[in-house]
């Protein structure tokens, strides 16, 4: 989905595909970072609905994701929470689709939310930085880890953040 190039912080930007859309100069809402748009463009790419535009808008949609996730709609949708990061990395190691998220407890500063990669970590490793994500955010990655994408929100790691799953149809 080039993570890397697209979605990129303090520009506006289309949520289903990550290219800005208002131009550089663009300073209203919804030009922070845009993890939430691009789980939720990753979601729709995979068949799955996960909270998104235009049920709700781009500004602090990944608090909005986390309250969604916990609720009845979510698992009607067939969302399940996970205990933890060895189940969420045995799910993603499965091919399903797994987010992290952190609803921040001041609902006017975002949360974050990141998709689980599957990797093949150790107990200790999983405790000590989580499983690998890929996100969008203050710097988007193909690559990393749940303790450094978390990092800019205090209070989602270690034990602020929740793991949820959604089973991916085999095509």
């Amino acid at each position: 989905m080039n993570v890397e190039s697209l979605w990129i912080a303090h520009e506006h930007v289309n949520w289903e595909t990550g290219e800005p859309d208002r131009g550089a100069a663009y300073e209203g809402p919804g030009n922070h970072t845009h993890c939430s748009a691009f789980a939720a463009a990753a979601a729709k790419r995979l068949g799955v609905y996960i909270l998104r535009p235009p049920e709700h808008g781009q500004v602090l949609l990944a608090n909005a994701q986390a309250k969604w996730l916990a609720s009845e709609q979510a698992e009607s949708q067939g969302w399940h929470r996970l205990a933890g990061a060895r189940a969420a990395e045995e799910q993603a190691n499965r091919g399903n689709l797994v987010v992290v998220v952190f609803a921040n407890p001041d609902e006017h500063e975002p949360g974050h939310v990141a998709i689980v990669r599957p990797s093949e970590k150790s107990a200790e490793a999983l405790e000590r930085n989580g499983p690998d994500i890929i996100q969008a955010g203050n710097y988007n990655h193909t690559r990393t880890i749940v303790r450094i994408g978390f990092e800019n929100h205090p209070g989602a790691w270690p034990d602020g953040v929740r793991y949820y799953m959604h089973l991916l149809q085999l095509r």
